[in-house]
């Protein structure tokens, strides 16, 4: 399902095909994430295959997962197909549905061509591959495309399918799953959700969904000896070849040196991006408590967005200050709903309603919050994890900004400012 951070990468995914397979533990039950990508899969209309794993398990309770199922997306326990990956059970069965259930691409061939990027990655010898679907039309190797949000253009040096590795094609057909190898030496201009179309024969409009997405949380990444700042650099500008949504400037700071200002989607993406730097780059670095970005309105009417609070104005310039909020979901046992509650609570989060999952004893509920960022970013998860014995998941999707009263703490160590 993908994690909450990369939500937008995993809707793309969705919008490129007719139908998911809904996959569900049966050791674990309907988990927080599922809940949140299966919504995703439901906005863009997509006929949904549930399917029970782990039916081997001797920890497995089949019956309960399928009420929980019901529950969900309302269908009829027939339809819901009891699989185990490991013995093989069931398997076929799967494929023989997908044939069956999942309507075929519309005929779009004779229209203006356009593509879906639902991935991109950078290859050393090939430069970007984009993973496409073909919407409307069809694309040719040697074709002069143009991307329709990042306005940048390219020529097909290479198409196919994967199999699951590159197999060259010469065309890939109107509703159609396959690569384009591009030619262009960066990721950020092509960009997941964004459009493919002919350079010539262009399409009016781009596919719908398209946004950019904007880094969340914020930390300084400060390499622990001075002069590896220079391989710091060059990892990082590796990093970015492959990562569109990493953000990063140089910051220097009197107690750590030089370093940089990175911004990242989420928690996860940090721990991610720490763990290359140091396993594939072999650097040895001190990261700084992450912070949220706030929205600053100073008394002259303009607007500011800060990542650390060394940018924080004067107090006597600012007019308001506004900070992320998020809907959050969590999906407990309900014999921990009060601790959940009171740790909701500690962190500032707003009580919206319950919902039921299933009934009887070992009963699961979703409590659905409101809660800012900042409160979630540092050991939330831990914490959660703590007070619900290992059981409780989470999902939670940004729901705007709010006002906040925030004051900036300057620390003096023998009379001196430090960070």
């Amino acid at each position: 399902p993908g994690h909450v951070d990369f939500n937008y990468e995993v809707s793309r995914s969705l919008a490129a095909v007719e139908g998911a397979i809904l996959l569900v533990d049966a050791t674990q039950g309907v988990q927080a994430q599922t809940i949140g990508n299966l919504y995703l899969a439901l906005e863009q209309d997509l006929t949904i295959i549930p399917v029970i794993n782990k039916i081997d398990m001797p920890a497995a309770d089949v019956k309960k997962t399928t009420a929980e199922i019901i529950n969900l997306i309302g269908c009829k326990e027939e339809e819901i197909l009891l699989v185990s990956a490991k013995t093989g059970q069931g398997v076929e069965k799967i494929i023989e549905t997908v044939i069956e259930k999942i309507s075929p691409p519309k005929e779009n061939s004779s229209q203006p061509p356009r593509a879906l990027i639902f991935d991109s990655v950078y290859d050393d010898y090939k430069g970007v591959v984009a993973s496409i679907r073909v919407i409307d039309g069809e694309f040719k190797k040697g074709d002069s495309i143009y991307l329709m949000g990042t306005k940048a253009e390219a020529e097909i040096l290479e198409i196919g399918y994967y199999t699951p590795k590159y197999k060259p094609a010469e065309k890939l057909n109107n509703g159609e799953i396959g690569y384009v190898v591009t030619g262009l030496k960066n990721v950020s201009e092509c960009r997941v959700g964004d459009t493919i179309t002919g350079k010539q024969n262009q399409a009016n409009f781009p596919l719908p969904g398209y946004k950019k997405v904007k880094p969340m949380v914020f930390a300084g990444i400060f390499p622990k000896e001075g002069d590896d700042y220079g391989a710091l650099r060059d990892a990082l500008e590796k990093l970015t070849l492959n990562d569109s949504s990493l953000f990063f400037e140089p910051e220097n700071s009197k107690a750590l040196g030089f370093g940089f200002r990175c911004g990242f989607l989420g928690m996860l993406h940090l721990d991610i991006f720490q763990e290359r730097l140091r396993r594939e780059f072999g650097l040895e670095l001190t990261i700084t408590v992450p912070s949220v970005a706030y929205k600053i309105k100073k008394t002259n009417n303009e607007e500011i967005i800060i990542h650390s609070p060394q940018e924080m104005p004067d107090r006597a310039q600012i007019e308001s200050c506004e900070e992320p909020w998020m809907s959050l979901d969590i999906i407990t046992p309900s014999d921990y709903v009060g601790n959940i509650m009171s740790l909701v609570q500690e962190k500032r989060g707003r009580y919206r309603n319950t919902e039921y999952l299933s009934a009887g004893a070992g009963q699961r509920v979703i409590l659905h919050y409101e809660i800012p960022l900042a409160s979630l970013i540092t050991d939330f998860y831990d914490k959660l994890k703590t007070v619900s014995s290992g059981f409780a998941s989470m999902n939670y999707e940004i729901k705007g900004y709010e006002g906040t009263s925030v004051v900036k703490l300057d620390i003096l160590v023998a009379e001196e400012p430090v960070e």
